[in-house]
């Protein structure tokens, strides 16, 4: 007699060339992700080659009743980690039936900003922490805190070991395996520095595939944490008080910049920054407020600032890349629940397309 986890686990290619396709997408709220599956007749690699689809976007903030169809326009395929074999998952945006994007398709126009000339020519390469919280399930509390309590003083946790330290290290483990079988450019974890927090790394990725990838590993992390039983927030302050809060770093650099004499090159884009510095916080996600207080290793919101190697600034610069007079720098401005459609486009116009 199959149990369940035998028949969850079957290998469908023994007996069928059919495969299962999960469309993932972004709901009403720009951070909720959905997604349901279809069976097609064969392997798809290629995005353009997979059908339309559609879903009612009444039930998802994001239609009115009354004529609810919003369509599916599939993006970008990876390996689905859960069912394995030749089955995907899909990373679609969302159109009206006539064709136009709908409001929360942050894609439609971060993809116009990197297909113009200017910015594909700079090649931009994007790495971005994305640090999330694992809460307990029924109490909404940091996984590994006592229930109502509170644990040591933060300082041990920083990719600490032990399990008075560490907590979560096997979804943290098991989303970084199945993000690399997805074939999601994931480049590290590590534990943060307040307990129960975690931080994955998505990069180097190019333009548009860089906001892909992150929602796809957001996608495979709350799938996980759901088969495990814990919830995953992506509030920028989930605690109060002396807590670190969790943000999205943005590493950012074009080609310009990783030539000889880069370094002035980054030195002006960070201007240009620091120019429009209250755009992109309006951008860079909800409740950033709350994080960058100019404490725990963020600066104040109202105020933009850089350095070599300050982790207090806006935006850093490595010591690294002073010495070499090329390379990267990281925008410590956005926020965990970030749109990184959003706020990797936003960047690359800001500092590339911009006009002063």
């Amino acid at each position: 007699m199959a149990c369940l986890t035998d028949l969850v686990n079957l290998n469908l290619s023994d007996n069928t060339e059919k495969i299962i396709a999960e469309y993932i997408w972004i709901g009403g709220s720009g951070m909720d992700l959905r997604s349901k599956a279809r069976t097609l007749s064969g392997p798809v690699t290629d995005p353009s080659k997979l059908p339309k689809w559609n879903y009612d976007g009444s039930s998802t903030g994001q239609a009115p009743g009354e004529d609810s169809e919003v369509i599916l326009y599939p993006q970008a395929i990876f390996k689905d980690p859960f069912r394995r074999g030749n089955n995907i998952l899909v990373m679609c945006d969302c159109y009206t039936p006539a064709g136009e994007p709908i409001p929360t398709n942050k894609r439609y126009n971060a993809a116009k900003i990197f297909s113009s000339p200017e910015v594909a020519a700079e090649e931009p390469w994007y790495g971005i922490e994305q640090e999330y919280t694992l809460l307990q399930k029924d109490t909404n509390w940091p996984l590994g805190w006592p229930i109502g309590g509170f644990p040591g003083p933060q300082g041990p946790y920083y990719c600490g070991i032990g399990a008075e330290k560490s907590f979560g290290r096997d979804i943290v483990d098991a989303h970084y395996k199945a993000c690399l079988y997805a074939g999601i450019n994931i480049s590290g974890i590590n534990g943060e520095v307040m307990p129960g927090q975690w931080e994955f790394q998505v990069g180097p990725s190019v333009g548009i595939s860089s906001g892909d990838q992150v929602w796809v590993a957001r996608y495979i992390l709350e799938r996980i944490t759901e088969i495990a039983g814990v919830v995953v927030t992506f509030d920028p302050k989930p605690i109060p008080g002396d807590w670190n809060g969790a943000g999205a770093h943005t590493n950012y650099s074009t080609e310009s910049m990783r030539k000889e004499g880069g370094y002035e090159v980054i030195k002006a884009a960070i201007e240009k920054l620091k120019l429009r510095h209250r755009e992109h916080i309006a951008a860079y996600g909800e409740g950033n407020e709350r994080r960058l207080t100019g404490r725990h290793e963020t600066a104040d919101i109202n105020t933009f600032s850089w350095g070599v190697a300050n982790r207090g600034a806006s935006v850093r610069v490595g010591r690294e890349t002073e010495q070499n007079g090329k390379g990267y720098f990281e925008d410590r401005r956005p926020a965990s629940n970030m749109d990184p459609y959003v706020v990797t486009s936003m960047i690359a116009e800001t500092t590339i397309i911009w006009k002063p």
